[in-house]
């Protein structure tokens, strides 16, 4: 593996495949071989949805001083948005047990996030496949408490119901979730409780 001190950006690599793939290197080059391997693996995750045309998958690999990688892949969708990472210290490894995480958050998910877009009158999202193996549960990423504020971010606000915004949030790993509550048009926000359940915190206008 040849490590470089540029970022190397994959331009998007059209196919005849449903996804299209958007492949970042930070500190490595993104080789034919490294690319080929990453569109095969998550390239199998097509079978679980119906027709999602200009799908985009986003990958972003990165290495580090000490040989380790870094391996994020987004896959946002209408009603829905895809995402895993994972840190090994072999690069095709770690895209392997990226693609086993993705596919176990389709496999649990699955039949919620189709129900929901039947409710909204769209095409549902993932196909019907007879599985094989039971959804394993998805690993819970420990928070660090700390006041420091080190990262901000800026995002818009979707309107959605709380179950949705609850899949949501564990599609995406995240303890948390903010949304705009399509009923009352308000912020909301939907938790992680400790022992396992749901929050949910609606604002209101003083």
């Amino acid at each position: 593996m040849r490590v470089s001190n540029i970022t190397n950006i994959e331009v998007l690599k059209e196919s005849i495949t449903m996804f299209r793939f958007e492949i970042h290197g930070e500190n490595l080059t993104i080789t034919d071989a490294i690319r080929n391997y990453i569109e095969d693996k998550i390239g199998k995750l097509e079978r679980y949805f119906n027709n999602v045309p200009n799908a985009i998958a986003h990958v972003k690999v990165k290495t580090y001083q000490n040989s380790a990688t870094k391996i994020e892949v987004t896959i946002p969708l209408k009603n829905v948005t895809l995402r895993a990472e994972e840190r090994h210290d072999d690069l095709y490894a770690g895209i392997d047990l990226i693609n086993n995480k993705l596919e176990r958050q389709v496999r649990k998910y699955k039949t919620r996030v189709n129900r929901k877009s039947r409710d909204k009158g769209d095409q549902e999202v993932f196909a019907e496949i007879v599985e094989d193996n039971k959804a394993d549960a998805l690993d819970d990423t420990s928070q660090e408490n700390d006041f420091e504020i080190i990262r901000s971010k800026q995002f818009s606000l979707k309107p959605m119901d709380s179950e949705e915004a609850v899949l949501q949030m564990d599609l995406l790993g995240h303890d948390f979730f903010i949304f705009t509550d399509r009923e009352t048009d308000g912020t909301s926000i939907v938790y992680k409780r400790k022992d396992g359940k749901y929050g949910l915190i609606e604002t209101t206008e003083q």
